[in-house]
């Protein structure tokens, strides 16, 4: 029901105005067609129209993105579609508290601070556990908030050297032989990483790091052989490991090391019928202390809002088929006991 058509108040400074609506109003229409209601800002005073529910919701976002304004945050579409979500579910006021994680700086000032409830659980895991496994779909910043606590933990001294990994394998493509020495071949695949460090560290930084041998990024098949003491590791795209490959891995770990390791379950580059090491290592170190496990959903999406949609259409496309192929198994055994019956009884 959409309730009786009601009218609030609150203030808004005049010179905030424009960081909380947005470019061209843009972020004010986006609350306005979400929750139905009607925005009129005039000389510091914000009325909205709306049914009584809707309005009250949009009344204490708009004090929030406020809050958030007079501390100098930068207020983006990310933060209003955010804000709209858990309005609905009563949790607006969390958007400060996010906000008050801070992890770091990138090479050009801007802040790097977790955007949503899972991302802060994630973090808050990561600074407390030894081994973390940040699972979730793409755009979730599983990778790139790891790279930023490992620099953060490198540049207070916490460890002496961090090491990025990922398996080395095509994502469904069979790229061939590759020309070049062993760094030249791997590099493609490692890419990812380096785009993520450039920008927090910085080229110059990351170069010298890098020929100092304290910031090594190397396929998954160096590891073999090694204990890595006071080290921050990151294992990224491990849907891609092996049972095998994911042991070797977690049993290199040395003193005074952490371990993040990252994955989307739901986008293997294995053969068909191969074991993923991160499910089997989900399965079986679930009831380990100091491991933890943070499960990302399509609401922690912070890359352009499409993307949260289409991670949202495959999650609910493949709930479908797995319910759809649940149905067919019952089915298939409804019939095969009839079919049993019904030679028993000849």
């Amino acid at each position: 029901m959409a309730g009786n058509i009601i009218e609030l108040h609150t203030e808004i400074p005049a010179s905030r105005e424009a960081v909380i609506f947005g470019q061209f109003d843009e972020y004010r229409k986006l609350i306005e067609r979400t929750l139905n209601v009607s925005l009129i800002s005039r000389d510091g005073s914000l009325k909205i129209l709306g049914p009584e529910q809707n309005a009250s919701l949009a009344r204490d976002l708009v004090e929030e993105l406020d809050r958030l304004a007079a501390k100098g945050s930068e207020i983006t579409r990310q933060n209003v579609t955010y804000g709209l979500s858990l309005a609905v579910e009563k949790k607006s006021q969390v958007l400060t508290e996010i906000d008050k994680d801070f992890i770091c700086n990138t090479i050009q000032g801007k802040p790097i601070r977790p955007k949503t409830l899972g991302q802060k659980e994630y973090v808050d895991q990561i600074r407390k556990k030894m081994i973390v496994f940040g699972v979730g779909p793409a755009g979730t910043g599983k990778t790139y908030l790891a790279m930023a606590m490992a620099v953060t933990a490198f540049r207070n001294d916490e460890v002496s050297r961090i090491i990025l990994t990922r398996p080395a394998i095509e994502a469904g493509e069979k790229l061939g032989f590759l020309p070049g020495d062993m760094q030249s071949k791997v590099d493609p695949y490692l890419r990812p990483l380096y785009d993520a460090l450039y920008q927090i560290m910085g080229a110059d930084s990351f170069s010298k790091n890098m020929e100092r041998g304290l910031i090594e990024v190397a396929p998954l098949a160096y590891m073999r052989g090694r204990t890595l003491d006071n080290a921050f590791i990151i294992l990224d795209e491990a849907q891609n490991t092996t049972p095998a490959q994911m042991k070797m891995f977690l049993t290199r770990i040395g003193f005074g090391s952490k371990v993040i390791v990252t994955g989307d379950a739901s986008q293997k580059d294995l053969p068909r019928d191969a074991v993923s090491g991160l499910d089997m290592a989900m399965k079986i170190l679930s009831q380990i202390e100091d491991i933890a496990f943070c499960q990302l959903t399509s609401k922690d999406v912070v890359r352009h809002p499409l993307v949260q949609k289409i991670v949202q259409a495959y999650d609910d496309y493949e709930a479908k088929q797995k319910r759809m192929g649940e149905r067919g198994r019952e089915y298939a055994r409804r019939q095969t006991k009839l079919n049993h019956k019904r030679w028993e009884a000849k």
